[in-house]
């Protein structure tokens, strides 16, 4: 009896690192299909407070030095450093190469500096990791719409909107390419 409880433990000692591993991406996805699930019904201050909650879960990286490469770039960004930001999500993404959130800050970073091809690319891997992620949609939908084809910003901004019904700006811009569209400049 004592051989099988110490075999016992010594599963248990050898199981509990995946475990604890794969406990956390059920915990986050719980939560975020709540908050998706909300944000179809939430109008004014309501769906900005999902909004938020959910940019949150997306910005836990899991890793204290993604985290830390993701905020170094965020302060790039504000303080108008596009390329060192481009670095610091470089390091990012390849420290963390599924991780979403980092894709999506260089494409962010990479839009700021007009670099469209790097941006739709990495907005390209966002939306493999994250098929939900209706920033890198409404992005994709304002490259498009710089980059002169209508077709393709109004695409990606419904896209956007199906999930994110009040998305800030992308109702907007939906009616205003509309408007265009059927000869009626806003």
């Amino acid at each position: 009896m004592k051989a099988h409880r110490l075999f016992h433990n010594r599963i248990v000692a050898a199981a509990l690192p995946i475990l604890l591993a794969c406990a956390p991406l059920g915990l986050h996805a719980a939560p975020l299909d709540d908050l998706f699930a909300r944000l179809q019904t939430a109008e004014g201050r309501e769906a900005s407070r999902i909004e938020r909650e959910i940019w949150a879960e997306w910005s836990k990286s899991g890793s204290a030095s993604a985290d830390l490469l993701l905020q170094r770039g965020r302060d790039a960004m504000e303080a108008g450093d596009g390329r060192t930001a481009v670095e610091h999500f470089t390091a990012l993404v390849d420290h963390a190469p599924d991780f979403a959130e980092g894709w999506n800050a260089r494409a962010t970073a990479y839009f700021s500096l007009g670099q469209y091809g790097p941006s739709i690319s990495d907005i390209a891997r966002v939306l493999t990791l994250n098929p939900r992620h209706f920033g890198a949609m409404a992005g994709l939908g304002a490259m498009m719409e710089e980059l002169d084809r209508p077709e393709k910003a109004l695409e990606a901004y419904r896209a956007a909107l199906a999930i994110h019904p009040h998305l800030d700006g992308v109702e907007q811009a939906v009616e205003r390419l509309e408007a265009k569209a059927a000869g009626q400049e806003l």
